[in-house]
């Protein structure tokens, strides 16, 4: 036994008596030195990068959320449109001749016959002045023979051609009534004058403007939507629009629209119609519209970020409890920035607005921000 130790002993003797395995020792004493003494700065660091990594996990699960609430909104598409007045007309004369009255007034307002403008009729006149005595006198002439064909002094056929007679002085006199009617330019409605092209002795032909005539108790606005709106163009839709100088915000409703979309443009005409009451409403001016398709009194609006497209439908996160839950939702009415939710979500569900990709199904989140509804308006 004590030879067998001896013999172990020895070994180990050898074994450490040799250069290179005393080399080795030395170098891993020296590495074991060094760790120690770098150690107590090696720890912090690795508490430092631990809690960096558990902060980056909370910021990716603090989300902001909004809380819906019904509104009212209206479902709008704007468009640009031109004033028209309710009525206009280029005045104008059925016949030539000299102006011998000119009874326009530049800016004026004129009621429905007034008269404007006479053209020389005194040939028409004196026409009309030798039609009268015959009328006078073929009239006494049928009560003579009328009076006659009683007392059997005349025949009945005298009588016939006597009424005959009358009745052609008749007409003759309504025709150079209509004629002499020509020679008169009269309002053909309730208006405004505009500027005036003629002066009193001018002459005039059929093609000559005399003077604009305008009703601006009202005006129209016509205008164009693209033909995937047809369908919803109604009369009655309100139609909210804006003029250049006019500060106030105006309203109309559309009063008509074309049976048909413009194949060259793909654009449905619609026109609109509002009161003028004040004639702060030009025509040809220019107009900023919005034409009200739909109002709805209860609309549950959500922001546009926070819907998620998949497989064809959208989905949203709600927050309850401290963790995320996925809808899905049916939308509406567009605008900007914001969606109409028809179905899926009701008031006062909290919806999530950002971190969507970092949420799914069941995770845990911390709410950063709560934002209202007007915030997003």
């Amino acid at each position: 036994m004590k030879e067998t130790l001896n013999r172990y002993s020895n070994r180990l003797k050898d074994f450490f008596s040799t250069t290179e395995i005393r080399k080795r020792f030395i170098r891993a004493g020296v590495v074991i030195l060094v760790l120690f003494l770098l150690l107590p700065k090696v720890i912090p660091l690795f508490y430092d990068a631990v809690e960096f990594f558990e902060e980056e996990e909370e910021d990716v699960n603090i989300v902001d959320v909004i809380v819906l609430e019904s509104t009212r909104h209206e479902d709008k598409i704007s468009a640009t449109g031109t004033m028209r007045a309710n009525q206009e007309v280029e005045l104008s004369s059925e016949v030539s001749g000299i102006i011998t009255d000119l009874l326009i007034n530049e800016g004026s307002e004129v009621e429905q016959g007034e008269l404007l403008v006479k053209i020389n009729d005194n040939d028409l006149q004196a026409e009309r002045r030798g039609i009268e005595y015959q009328l006078e006198v073929m009239e006494s002439a049928e009560e003579r023979q009328r009076q006659l064909v009683e007392e059997g002094g005349a025949t009945q056929e005298d009588y016939d051609n006597t009424l005959i007679e009358l009745s052609d002085l008749e007409a003759a006199h309504e025709n150079i009534e209509a004629q002499i009617e020509r020679t008169e330019v009269r309002a053909p409605f309730d208006g405004i004058l505009g500027l005036k092209y003629v002066n009193q002795g001018s002459y005039i032909t059929p093609d000559t403007d005399i003077a604009t005539l305008q009703d601006l108790s009202s005006v129209y606005i016509d205008f164009s939507v693209p033909e995937r709106y047809a369908p919803q163009v109604q009369s009655g839709n309100e139609v909210i629009f804006e003029l250049q100088g006019v500060d106030s915000t105006l309203i109309g409703e559309v009063y008509a629209s074309e049976p048909r979309v413009d194949p060259h443009s793909r654009t449905l005409q619609v026109r609109a119609v509002s009161d003028n009451p004040d004639g702060i409403l030009r025509p040809g001016a220019f107009a900023r519209i919005e034409l009200v398709l739909e109002s709805f009194d209860d609309a549950i609006m959500l922001p546009s970020i926070a819907l998620m497209p998949e497989n064809g439908a959208y989905k949203v996160y709600t927050y309850e409890n401290g963790t995320v839950e996925e809808v899905y939702v049916s939308t509406g009415a567009r605008t900007e920035d914001q969606v109409q939710v028809l179905d899926g979500l009701h008031e006062q569900d909290t919806v999530l607005v950002n971190g969507l990709l970092q949420v799914s199904e069941g995770s845990s989140v911390s709410i950063g921000e709560v934002q209202t509804p007007d915030e997003n308006l």
